[in-house]
């Protein structure tokens, strides 16, 4: 695999992983009893913490890519591993 696709595919894991993370414990102003600022949206978290959110996301795209490129490398699942409609079996009989 070539760099370019290593980098390619751990940005779509880390992308993946900020949308899992994002609303993790995330507290609107109604939650936690704040008083909201003239103009401010229902939605706008209170706690926004973007350092932690950032580093959660990295370890989780890190994860999951590793996983990904371990079974790449060995192997693990392919095609023939999750064809649960027996495909193969089925175009040999006919």
């Amino acid at each position: 695999m070539q760099i370019y696709s290593v980098v390619a595919i751990y940005v779509l894991f880390w992308v993946t992983a900020l949308f899992i993370i994002l609303p993790i414990g995330i507290r609107s102003h109604h939650e936690t009893g704040a008083k909201m600022v003239e103009g401010q949206s229902d939605g706008a978290p209170v706690n926004f913490r973007p350092w932690r959110i950032l580093l959660l996301t990295t370890l989780l795209a890190t994860a999951g890519f590793g996983l990904f490129y371990l079974n790449y490398i060995y192997g693990w699942l392919n095609m023939d591993t999750i064809d649960f409609f027996n495909s193969r079996e089925r175009m040999k009989d006919v």
